[in-house]
């Protein structure tokens, strides 16, 4: 990196920081602690109202900001695709600032830069999985749930259930405090703490309905990070499948979130799984026909053989 580009690099920290140390800069810039020294020392002469304070580090004074001179083609690119992404599976208002921002930044590109980057993005696509009525409905829940969690608002639903619960209900109605919003395989998951089960739960934007918002306030607790949270694995039941090699790559290619190993071996592909209820895995394993083989719990495979004298009797 040459001094003009390290300098501006300097300003753009610094604008993103309250307080940076000397010795910080210098690591990231990989650089030393005198050359940074001077790099300030510059700066300063040049106008840019930086202050320093022994002991503490360098910080710009308040109100200062300095646009970037220039963008390179990958950067241009990488901000473009996101105005993209943030179109197709945000909601209507982040759609209207995704195409405002786009405007903004193809302004500032140069010809040369504008006119590669176009190139570029021609080359690329983003396809967004699911149906448009579903999207539409995601997009509209989203926009009503984002706003709920910036004004700690509880929120109410009706929710459908994937797996019925043990008394074989699929269906029940929540009251939840929202935390976040995850994109968790093409799909939104909200992250919320449920009234009725009086902790943290996931539930899919998709399979919600009757969304509405309530007046009833709540506060995100103070040790709840959305960006650091991992929830509980409460995945006991293991499952091994032993797949044809005929399969066995569009298998891999499926990247099934429940598979936790695969091993290549002379009789096949054997896959392990872990669940939570093993009426998680039925339609995937019936879904490769006679090509896969239940090898573990015994209690799957006779579930399986259950299911399949079922389909056999409707035909």
């Amino acid at each position: 990196m040459n001094k003009t580009d390290r300098l501006l690099a300097i300003v753009l920290e610094l604008q993103s920081r309250e307080v940076i140390r000397g010795e910080e800069l210098a690591d990231l810039f990989e650089t030393s602690l005198r050359t940074i020294y001077r790099d300030i020392q510059a700066l300063s002469e040049a106008g840019v109202p930086i202050i320093g304070a022994p002991g503490t580090g360098y910080s710009l004074m308040k109100g200062y900001f300095l646009p970037p001179i220039h963008f390179t083609v990958e950067e241009a690119v990488t901000l473009l695709i996101g105005t993209d992404f943030i179109e197709q599976r945000f909601d209507d208002e982040y759609r209207v600032r995704a195409q405002a921002a786009r405007r903004k930044i193809e302004a500032i590109l140069s010809e040369s830069v504008r006119d590669e980057t176009s190139r570029v993005r021609k080359a690329l696509r983003l396809l967004t999985p699911g149906k448009p009525d579903v999207l539409s409905k995601e997009r509209e829940y989203f926009e009503k749930i984002r706003l709920a969690i910036l004004e700690e608002r509880k929120i109410r639903f009706h929710y459908s259930k994937g797996i019925g619960d043990s008394k074989g209900n699929y269906h029940s109605d929540r009251t939840v405090a929202p935390y976040g919003l995850v994109l968790v395989e093409g799909s939104w998951m909200l992250v919320a703490r449920c009234d009725l089960r009086q902790d943290i739960r996931h539930f899919r934007l998709s399979r919600m309905t009757e969304l509405i918002d309530l007046d009833e306030q709540f506060e995100l607790p103070a040790h709840f990070n959305l960006r650091e949270y991992t929830p509980a694995d409460d995945r006991h039941l293991r499952v091994r499948l032993r797949f044809n090699h005929d399969i066995a790559d569009k298998v891999k290619e499926s990247n099934y979130h429940y598979i936790e190993d695969m091993e290549e071996r002379q009789d096949g592909l054997h896959v392990t799984l872990r669940v939570r209820q093993l009426d998680e895995l039925l339609q995937w394993v019936l879904g490769w026909g006679a090509g896969v083989i239940v090898l573990e719990p015994e209690s799957f495979r006779k579930r399986i053989t259950e299911e399949v004298q079922k389909m056999l009797k409707r035909y």
